[in-house]
């Protein structure tokens, strides 16, 4: 159950997720559309988004072991003010009209990214075995407030200073960067004690050859790449089909609704169906959304698409980060969370540097189609593990 302590804890943790999300929807609506304005090859539109997601990427291993050290506090306190640095620099960058220096603005965005990616693991961690997955979701239910307040500041922000479009939106990005440094300052997470420090438990090799530890990874990795390489190319192909703005944002607005609005019974669902049964959801509901952005390019084709794609990220990737906690013990915990989000990060990198490029040179088709083969994997994967632990428990009931 949870204290009145990790209550807390987990409530502000939401808060700063919302403030998080908000910026990174914000980001999601603005960054491809800036980048193409800013960008003389049209195929590195998405080229400053892929440089975030490989900035969080490399930044994961060495912000989780940090937070080891000096605890949770200080280590996201540290990845807020990357995120305050970020958006100074993208603003630079925009008012300069240099690709370069907002491509860089994107990286420091990474990084605040990547610390953040660690609130649920902060809030897992403090609650018991049978509350761990409620808390997850607790904590991601703070970016169902990002739906609303990222595309609809978006919208405001765009024209805000007058004469260079979008620089408004990174004004913004600033705000919840210092918001969530400040807001920070109220965690109330014990730091690790020179024990827990010293003690590193398991090899890292041991755990990641656990068939579970390899089945929630796949899940989170797949789920989140296959989420950030459609919605990456989503603003271009609706642009490229003449779409407007507020159109673009509208769609974006209930794609982040679809990703975090679940969270209200995410948890639940995991507690009543088990993990693997709503990670399996969560497939279907990816296979669900390329069906539907396959079926036509009007604006309700694009919101099916991404309130389904929002959807299938939510069960895959609580449910394998749900998942991920079976494995480790408390001593090892940095390091396993550390690997599982690198690995999760490398193939989002790849996701949103490949997805501007295919959009501009085969188009939304191509786009749509390009996950298949992963979500089929990741079915399966989660599948091969459920028929696992079907067969050692007949083993262990001396059924077989």
């Amino acid at each position: 159950m949870l204290s009145a302590a990790t209550r807390r804890n987990v409530f502000i943790l939401a808060l700063c997720q919302a403030l998080n999300v908000t910026g990174l929807s914000l980001m999601i609506t603005v960054s491809a559309v800036t980048g193409h304005k800013l960008s003389a090859d049209p195929a590195l539109s998405t080229l400053p988004l892929g440089l975030q997601f490989t900035a969080a990427m490399l930044t994961t291993f060495p912000v989780s072991l940090l937070m080891k050290r000096v605890g949770r506090r200080i280590g996201f306190s540290l990845g807020a003010a990357a995120a305050l640095l970020g958006g100074t620099i993208m603003l630079v960058g925009v008012l300069q009209a240099s690709f370069v220096i907002f491509c860089v603005g994107n990286a420091f965005i990474g990084i605040g990214a990547a610390t953040a990616q660690f609130y649920r693991f902060a809030a897992a961690d403090a609650a018991d075995e049978t509350f761990k997955a409620r808390a997850i979701s607790m904590v991601m239910v703070g970016g169902l407030i990002a739906a609303f307040l990222g595309p609809l500041s978006a919208r405001w922000s765009r024209l805000a200073i007058e004469g260079t479009e979008f620089a408004g939106s990174f004004v913004v990005v600033m705000a919840l960067g210092l918001a969530a440094l400040l807001l920070l300052q109220l965690l109330r997470i014990p730091r690790p004690t020179l024990e827990e420090r010293r003690d590193t438990g398991r090899p890292l090799g041991e755990i990641a050859r656990n068939a579970t530890f390899i089945v929630a990874v796949v899940g989170g990795m797949i789920g989140y790449a296959t989420m950030s390489f459609v919605m990456t190319a989503s603003p271009l192909a609706m642009m490229a089909h003449h779409h407007s703005f507020d159109d673009n944002a509208f769609v974006i607005q209930w794609h982040v609704v679809g990703m975090f609005a679940p969270s209200f019974f995410t948890g639940h669902l995991i507690q009543r169906f088990g993990v693997l049964n709503v990670m399996l959801a969560g497939a279907a509901a990816l296979l669900a959304c390329i069906a539907t952005g396959l079926s036509g390019t009007e604006v309700a084709h694009f919101w099916g698409a991404m309130l389904l794609l929002g959807l299938g990220w939510n069960f895959l990737y609580i449910g394998a980060s749900a998942l991920l906690t079976e494995t480790y013990r408390s001593a090892e915990r940095a390091k396993v969370q550390a690997l599982n989000d690198f690995l999760i990060g490398f193939g989002v990198s790849v996701a949103s540097l490949s997805s501007g490029a295919l959009q501009a040179v085969f188009g939304w088709e191509v786009v749509n189609l390009s996950p298949l083969p992963a979500i089929l994997a990741a079915a399966f994967a989660v599948l091969w593990l459920k028929s696992r632990r079907r067969a050692m428990a007949a083993v262990g009931s001396g059924l077989v």
